[in-house]
């Protein structure tokens, strides 16, 4: 299998989970937080992180995408936001699979911006800063990564290899 080395264990990210909610709810204000997952890569670390934070929370979603089929990304950033829910006035927290070349990542947040959030927070499951090609960062990361193409835990290689449990690296035969 083309995915067979580990590179953090499912362990390791549920610890980190905790640590990351408690991290969150400090840096938040108190009350009701709406929650954006950036689909599909990060729907369940966004759950889970969701779930972590035990409080009074919403769902939003949206798509966005710029890799297409293969590892490499296409450069095009495409995005559908009409799931986002009603974000005027109230705290939300965005969460994202990996912070990569953060072209995704930037526009994103300018489109949640528009929305006019009483505030906006950012977390990513993965900072990988190598490939940075936009000066963005996000405010919470569960890990940096080195610059490997990575599958597991809802992150996938032309919709293979979500459900692994844990993050493991991609390295095609």
């Amino acid at each position: 299998m083309p995915a067979d080395e580990i590179l953090i264990a499912e362990a390791d990210i549920q610890s980190r989970l905790s640590e990351l909610a408690a991290e969150i709810n400090e840096a938040l204000p108190e009350g009701p937080v709406h929650v954006v997952m950036i689909l599909k890569g990060a729907i369940i670390f966004g759950v889970d992180l969701a779930r972590a934070l035990m409080r009074n929370t919403t769902l939003g979603f949206l798509t966005a995408s710029s890799y297409g089929e293969g590892t490499q990304s296409s450069g095009k950033v495409e995005i559908d936001a009409r799931h986002l829910g009603d974000l005027e006035g109230r705290n939300v927290l965005l969460i994202d699979d990996i912070l990569d070349t953060g072209h995704t990542f930037a526009k994103t947040i300018d489109i949640l911006k528009s929305k006019r959030p009483a505030s906006l927070r950012t977390c990513v499951l993965m900072d990988k800063p190598a490939r940075r090609e936009t000066e963005i960062q996000a405010d919470h990361v569960g890990f940096t990564i080195d610059n490997h193409f990575v599958v597991g835990y809802g992150l996938d290689c032309d919709e293979a290899f979500r459900t692994l449990p844990d993050i493991r690296i991609y390295a095609p035969e």
